[in-house]
């Protein structure tokens, strides 16, 4: 990824609602996190530790989509002790009330948008050094970076974090196809657990994929 982040560095919107969707499961189902949640406005993770957080939010089923979010240290995205205007030159369709209210709150440190096929952002000006989606989204990228924040932070062997792996890539895909199924819900939870830990939660993970729009014949979760 490059710092300052670019367009091109963020997979399209509905792989990244999938990896999104597949990391909110693995908290709420195995790692008792309460960061995560789906609602009208979309699916966000309150904390990525230390205040920094995101929000992915797609409308007419991905055609368009807006992320937003910033790291724990919003510092690099101020001019002059003055934030940046992330919104400048925004398309009309952009859900401008919610995004006015984050940048009263000074909570943007990244805003992009998904339309015509690809993601675009702001100029950027040059005393940006970094706008730290790196930190706070390091999933949106490549599937190693994907794998790397859906790693279990149980003591797995290494036999087991390869499979841990694999599953949630397998099921990211499952996720963006919207063919998920309870049975897929169980076997990516059961792969992010060590033994002797908590068992897996699937029911409240399989309500937030119901939410999500990922579930075989639901509906998909855009605005």
């Amino acid at each position: 990824m490059h710092t300052p982040s670019r367009p091109e560095d963020l997979a399209p919107p509905r792989l990244l609602w999938a990896r999104a969707v597949t990391l909110a499961l693995l908290e709420v189902g195995c790692w008792e996190s309460e960061e995560y949640a789906v609602d009208e406005d979309g699916l966000w993770c309150h904390s990525t530790g230390a205040g920094g957080w995101w929000r992915l939010t797609l409308f007419d089923g991905g055609e368009r989509a807006v992320f937003v979010g910033q790291d724990p240290d919003g510092s690099h995205t101020h001019i002059g002790g003055k934030q940046i205007d992330f919104l400048a030159g925004g398309p009309d369709w952009l859900p401008w009330e919610l995004l006015r209210d984050d940048a009263a709150g000074n909570l943007f440190g990244f805003v992009y948008w998904w339309e015509d096929g690809a993601w675009h952002r702001i100029p950027y000006p040059a005393e940006l050094r970094e706008d730290g989606l790196d930190m706070a989204a390091p999933w949106v990228g490549s599937d190693e970076g994907f794998r790397e924040s859906a790693s279990s932070p149980d003591p797995l062997s290494g036999e087991q974090e390869a499979l841990h792996g694999a599953e949630v890539v397998r099921f990211a895909a499952l996720a963006e196809a919207g063919t998920v199924t309870e049975a897929d819900v169980a076997a990516l939870l059961t792969t992010g657990r060590a033994e002797g830990y908590a068992d897996p939660r699937p029911a409240e993970a399989v309500a937030l994929a119901a939410r999500a729009g990922v579930l075989a014949g639901r509906a998909s979760a855009s605005v």
